[in-house]
């Protein structure tokens, strides 16, 4: 194998999905930024939840908001809770109720219909993610999913789907993170900038 071409080869197949997203995802990055704004004007938090390289991104997208994104910003922070950090909740669900409810659970404790949940996921098919957004639309909580491919189940249960044009789990987390970025910094520089 030459490592260089394979190199190439990746950067090129991430760049080429995220002009693919230019088109997609841009109309509901923004009905997603007008969602969170509205909700934060309203006392609200967002509730982010993901498995894996998706729980990392809640976490990431979580502590942007707590601490800040935009350097050129003084704000105060914003009310954001990942719901995959606690790992007593974690491991006491997974144990007592099934990890399919874990974070179903947390956003029955913790949400409020003001609140919005921000879920990721690659496929759309997590169960515990499903069940997270079945959780919030019952507490009449806005939802908005981070996916790809066809969206998966969970693109029917979000108020907003934002769906990568990709069924490579890798291309699909590169552009999660860059739009949920995009989407946070659009947050800041409506409410502060």
């Amino acid at each position: 194998m030459n490592k260089k071409k394979f190199i190439a080869a990746q950067l090129s197949d991430s760049a080429a999905i995220k002009q693919k997203t230019i088109e997609t995802c841009t109309d509901p990055i923004l009905r997603a930024e007008s969602l969170i704004v509205a909700s934060l004007r309203n006392r609200g938090k967002l509730l982010f939840c993901g498995n894996g390289g998706s729980a990392a991104d809640a976490q990431h997208l979580a502590a942007e908001l707590v601490i800040r994104l935009s350097h050129d910003i003084t704000r105060p922070g914003l009310p954001a809770i990942s719901l995959s950090t606690d790992t007593s909740i974690l491991t006491a669900g997974g144990n007592d109720i099934g990890f399919e409810n874990v974070f179903a659970r947390q956003v029955e404790a913790l949400g409020h219909p003001e609140d919005v949940l921000i879920a990721i996921t690659t496929s759309g098919n997590s169960p515990n993610i499903i069940k997270a957004m079945e959780m919030a639309r019952s507490k009449q909580i806005k939802s908005v999913v981070f996916t790809g491919g066809s969206g998966g189940k969970c693109a029917g249960l979000a108020d907003i789907p934002i769906i990568v044009p990709s069924d490579n789990t890798q291309r699909i987390q590169e552009a999660h993170i860059t739009l949920g970025h995009i989407l946070l910094e659009l947050v800041e520089r409506d409410l502060f900038g």
